[in-house]
């Protein structure tokens, strides 16, 4: 008997390779899986304007991407002793102005590059509620604990979504025509809009995103949202705060990318990158040089292996980690 209800994935027709470049932009959710895509050292741009939650902001992020925008002390706004973007979450503002357009434009530039040679990229929406400053009506992508009184709040409409992301599709197709774009809607729950408000946030993230796969063969949907809700019906697979979804819960959905996106070469080597980039978090021995200078070794032998048969593989950091155990003297 089968005692839970299981999300059918279609198996992508472009897949991932160690020799595609990945573009990830969204929610925090997006986060989450791009930490998986890096461990494995698949080559992959990820939130380049920090965690973005509504499909505006989102949209706003890439076509700043495709211009090439360059920021200046006009684009920043000052508040509470520090220089930010709404355009950007809060890891990009600074006490010193040129500390934050150095963040910016640094990260725009070598974002801009990675989109425009991009294979895969993946956008997930968090949500349908957007906020935007009273003083001139902009949208703005973090509100960065500023009064809530500054600003408006509103529930995006269909076509808003739609007809914006229409536009960019279309522009990143134009670019890349053998562009893979993959949509997914984040799983984690926003309660402050309440139970009501999350499910009408939600359901208009899913509802555009339908109409946008209908468009183009090159726009698929990941469902984590419906994996996470269907699949793993239980709050053991949340977090303590019963919102964001546990780590068991997003290696489960990292396992079911791993089967639409990777063929099995590629599962293959990803499992033993995986093991390399994991073995960095073992804890060596302080009182036994000879057991970890075995351990250094051995780990050695397999970057050896793995980087003659894929030298593309950049496994650098590694390496050296694994070369400094044997070079110290004591531990």
């Amino acid at each position: 008997m089968e005692f839970r209800t299981r999300v059918d994935i279609e198996e992508a027709e472009k897949k991932i390779s160690y020799k595609s470049k990945l573009f990830l932009i969204g929610s925090c959710f997006t986060n989450e899986i791009g930490k998986h895509f890096k461990q494995g050292k698949i080559q992959t741009e990820l939130n380049p304007f920090g965690v973005l939650y509504n499909p505006l902001s989102t949209a706003d992020a890439i076509e700043l991407l495709l211009d090439r925008k360059s920021f200046t002390k006009d684009d920043l706004y000052f508040y509470n002793n520090k220089y930010l973007s709404f355009s950007h979450d809060t890891t990009f503002s600074a006490t010193d102005p040129g500390e934050t357009l150095g963040r910016i434009n640094n990260a725009i530039e070598k974002a801009s590059d990675s989109l425009y040679e991009s294979t895969h990229i993946f956008i997930t929406f968090g949500t349908s509620w957007v906020y935007r400053r009273r003083e001139d009506n902009s949208l703005v992508a973090n509100c960065h604990k500023i009064p809530a009184g500054e600003f408006t709040r509103h529930l995006l409409k269909h076509d808003e979504i739609v007809n914006r992301w229409y536009s960019i599709t279309e522009r990143l197709l134009k670019v890349n025509s053998d562009l893979n774009i993959v949509f997914t809607v984040s799983p984690v729950r926003h309660l402050k809009d309440g139970a009501h408000g999350n499910q009408l946030s939600k359901s208009r993230l899913i509802v555009a995103i339908n109409d946008l796969v209908s468009s183009n063969r090159n726009i698929q949907y990941f469902p984590s949202y419906e994996i996470v809700l269907d699949e793993l019906r239980d709050y053991r697979f949340y977090n303590r705060d019963m919102l964001h979804p546990s780590g068991i819960a997003i290696d489960y959905i990292w396992e079911k990318i791993r089967e639409v996106y990777f063929d099995r070469n590629t599962n293959n080597i990803y499992g033993d990158v995986w093991k390399i980039t994991e073995s960095l978090k073992h804890e060596l021995n302080k009182n036994d040089r000879e057991a970890n200078v075995k351990f250094a070794e051995s780990m050695l032998a397999k970057i050896a292996r793995l980087s003659k048969d894929y030298p593309f593989i950049d496994l650098f950091k590694e390496e050296s980690y694994f070369r400094n155990i044997l070079n110290q003297d004591t531990l």
